[in-house]
């Protein structure tokens, strides 16, 4: 049986409540009548032999390429490069797709007499993984034939014996990356898309780059200019990433891409509720819901966390292709859109949304306030292509205890700014220009991204200003459920309950305002029309 479309409800009197997230928990909201809740399409089935599926790829490349054991000789320096744990979220389950795809790479290596091999984890200003991290994404046989011999490495983006500049754009942005990457005969990237804004020329250009470089897009002018993050006609971040891609091509790096897709099968079945549509709950459904709440009502935050974070999802390759970047990436997004998107009629006055505990940014962490606004504005708000799902000066509505919490060993200057920068401004054009500079060039942050698990000291400025374009568009943003005085330092209004909510929106919007529910897991893309 194929697997159901996505689908737009409208809300009448026999409508169930609807699911939200709050953080660790859930909530069920009863939604006005007239409402729209966009339901994800089901999960598609995954490859039935992932395994060939790899082997055809690398073997049957796209775009003006040679098949990879064509590009394979004794004496050459081969790199690998794959993404870091910010993908795919949740973890999956054992074995990853990047140590599936990474051993077929090694076995064609070995085949070849290649030697010389190293691998690069693409952090470009990310925390650093850990040991069990790194084992879990590439399994124990690589960890240990490579990591003792220093031969699994993390970038770093702040090692200028280890950085080259390739020279600057026709818009003159300096395009600094990973020295390694790039003087080897071949550098392969391992690239796992869970949304349609990952992979491409993003990969290299952004994940083995260097401050130097990546202030160049992530800046409040590029993020303002992208009306879409998921949309690569709309994001002037895709084109400035698009226009390094080509310089680092055009400067004789060589790179084979490998991308690869997931369904959305999120959550074991232990909290298959999650991906359900709440009328076709059944008994098992709802007796799953309530124990849930119910034993994570009874626990401390900080044991919720911890339950959720041990959570693998249990999604599986849909495609993978490899070969030349443009190419492949364009195969790629199809597929992205083909599991992810549903098709909307029009925007709306008010749009809601149930915030997880999880993001790219807070993996094995905690989703601080910064991370919440990045997650819904920054995130959740851009998972549409055409026009966004609220209309210009809408208001949207957000669930997420946003406690006054920071894990320090991850985030240290996510604690500084939200303490110093937010209470004097959240205006990402004053932050860019008065203080960016001075937590880019700290030496303590730079001291504990290079050598602890810290996040690099510009990330939470990058974190705000992903939320620029949402900001500039909404005339309202609330957090229901937040810690009050957490939701005011981020600028944002606070409501206690879901109707107190609406009842806020209203003054933004009028009394009778039009209002859509973006329901998830699973993650959607919206086409609006």
């Amino acid at each position: 049986m194929s697997p159901r479309p996505g689908f737009v409800l409208d809300v009448d009197s026999s409508t169930p409540p609807t699911l939200f997230w709050h953080g660790e928990r859930f909530s069920l909201e009863k939604l006005p009548e007239g409402s729209r809740v966009i339901y994800a399409p089901e999960p598609m089935e995954p490859l039935s032999d992932p395994q060939a599926a790899i082997r055809h790829a690398l073997t049957h490349p796209e775009g003006d390429q040679e098949p990879l054991p064509a590009l394979l000789f004794t004496g050459m320096r081969l790199t690998i490069a794959f993404d870091d744990i910010s993908l795919p979220l949740p973890p999956m389950e054992r074995p990853d797709i990047r140590q599936l795809v990474i051993e077929q790479v090694l076995d064609m290596a070995a085949d070849a007499g290649v030697d010389d091999v190293e691998l690069i984890v693409a952090l470009a200003l990310h925390r650093r993984m850990t040991e069990s991290e790194l084992r879990h994404a590439v399994g124990d046989r690589i960890y240990d034939a490579f990591a003792p011999n220093g031969l699994l490495t993390q970038h770093d983006a702040e090692d200028p014996d280890n950085l080259i500049h390739l020279g600057k754009t026709d818009h003159d942005e300096d395009v600094e990356i990973n020295k390694r990457a790039a003087e080897s005969d071949l550098l392969v990237y391992v690239n796992i898309n869970l949304v349609a804004m990952d992979g491409g020329h993003k990969s290299v250009a952004t994940g083995l780059a260097s401050y130097k470089s990546l202030r160049h897009h992530h800046n409040p002018a590029t993020m303002r200019k992208s009306k879409s993050f998921m949309d690569q006609h709309k994001s002037e971040l895709h084109t400035a990433n698009w226009r390094m891609g080509r310089l680092i091509r055009d400067a004789g790096v060589k790179v084979f891409q490998i991308e690869t897709t997931l369904n959305t099968d999120t959550f074991p079945d232990a909290f298959k509720f999650l991906q359900k549509r709440e009328w076709e709950w059944k008994a098992k459904d709802r007796i799953a819901f309530l124990g849930a709440s119910k034993a994570l009502d009874r626990v401390p935050a900080r044991y919720a966390r911890q339950i959720f974070h041990s959570v693998k999802a249990p999604h599986r390759m849909t495609s993978v292709q490899a070969g030349e970047v443009e190419a492949v990436h364009a195969i790629t997004t199809a597929n992205v859109w083909e599991q992810q998107g549903v098709v909307v009629e029009g925007q709306t006055d008010i749009l809601t949304m149930g915030l997880p505990y999880i993001s790219p940014y807070n993996v094995n962490s905690i989703l601080n306030p910064i991370l919440v606004a990045c997650l819904g504005l920054g995130y959740f708000f851009n998972l549409y292509r055409g026009k966004p799902l609220v209309r210009e000066g809408g208001v949207l509505i957000m669930t997420h205890p946003t406690r006054w919490e920071f894990n320090p060993v991850h985030h240290p200057s996510y604690i500084d700014f939200f303490e110093q920068v937010l209470s004097e401004t959240t205006d990402a054009n004053v932050m860019s220009e008065q203080y960016e500079h001075g937590f880019a060039t700290d030496p303590w942050y730079i001291h504990l991204y290079r050598t602890g698990h810290a996040y690099h000291g510009v990330h939470p400025f990058y974190m705000w200003y992903w939320c620029a374009h949402a900001l500039e568009h909404l005339g309202a943003v609330i957090i229901v459920g937040g810690d009050a005085k957490a939701v005011h330092r981020l600028g944002f209004r606070a409501a206690s309950t879901m109707a107190d909510a609406l009842e806020m929106a209203r003054d933004v919007v009028g009394p009778s305002p039009t209002l859509t529910h973006l329901h998830s897991p699973p993650i959607l893309m919206a086409d609006v029309q």
